[in-house]
């Protein structure tokens, strides 16, 4: 991999929790670590890296547990916990450590992700060749080996509906609709493509941009959040897909989470719309 020109740029992470799973935070954590190291020794990031969690009131049993996974003897990649008194939401607990963020670049990132080792060399080596990104997002599969489409086009309520409800006689209807949703096309991409919406799962954006249009809207306690944040931010620059960039990615759609989880979609679903306007069909 090609050596980056001076000076490389400074990043921050955050990384919110609510009883997530341990293991798998685990696993995140190193692979950033890792990802931080790789980009260090070509010259594309400067150290140290500042992870800040934050806990969303997690129960003080969760808390202790969590707590030695951020004790790491790395120079690369220091480890900040921040609890917090109330749960803020998805948005709200990234936004505490986003408004503070004085770094170039900041990553956004879940307790379910793993990066690969070049993860963040790839994008950061696109982001110092291209001024005009200001966010970009990974190729991705599920902890079984299969695709992932992080990335998406504006969605409409069928659509929306298809895909919450669960069923598959209904998805596989509307096989065709879900695959321009679903951006699937770029399962073959080989060069970065500019695309409309991306996945909070793992951003990476300058920071400079989120802090213009003031990070995510915390209205949307859970769900399209990160919609809402790629529309704002395209305002500003370019939001691309960069296929080099790979992660794993451990979570599952708001219809396997049950119904509590459904009726936050759905909310967020109506303040979106009603955002960014209504597409029915």
């Amino acid at each position: 991999m090609r050596a980056m020109s001076l000076p490389a740029p400074s990043l921050s992470v955050s990384l919110v929790v609510y009883q997530s799973d341990r293991q798998l935070l685990s696993a995140t954590l190193d692979s950033l670590e890792f990802a931080v190291a790789r980009a260090r020794e070509c010259g594309a990031l400067q150290a140290p890296v500042v992870l800040t969690l934050v806990d969303n009131r997690s129960p003080e049993n969760y808390r202790s547990q969590i707590q030695p996974l951020l004790e790491r003897d790395s120079d690369g990649l220091v480890c900040r916990w921040q609890p917090q008194e109330e749960n803020l939401g998805f948005g709200g607990g990234h936004n505490r450590v986003l408004r503070l963020a004085k770094s170039d670049l900041h990553l956004i990132l879940n307790p379910d992700v793993e990066l690969a080792a070049d993860a963040l060399a790839q994008a950061l080596h696109w982001l110092a060749d291209n001024p005009d990104t200001v966010l970009v997002a990974p190729a991705a599969r599920g902890g079984s080996g299969e695709v992932e489409f992080l990335c998406k086009r504006y969605p409409s309520v069928l659509l929306l509906l298809a895909r919450a409800s669960g069923q598959r006689w209904i998805q596989r209807m509307l096989d065709k609709r879900l695959a321009h949703y679903e951006m699937r096309e770029l399962a073959a991409a080989t060069d970065p493509v500019e695309v409309p919406l991306v996945s909070g799962c793992c951003m990476l954006a300058r920071t400079a941009a989120l802090q213009s249009v003031g990070g995510f809207d915390e209205a949307f306690f859970m769900y399209f959040e990160d919609f809402d944040l790629s529309i704002r931010l395209a305002a500003s620059g370019r939001v691309v897909f960069v296929p080099a960039m790979h992660i794993v990615h451990h979570g599952g759609y708001a219809a396997s989470k049950g119904w509590r989880h459904i009726r936050m979609f759905g909310r967020s679903a109506l303040i979106f719309f009603r955002r960014h306007g209504w597409r029915l069909l």
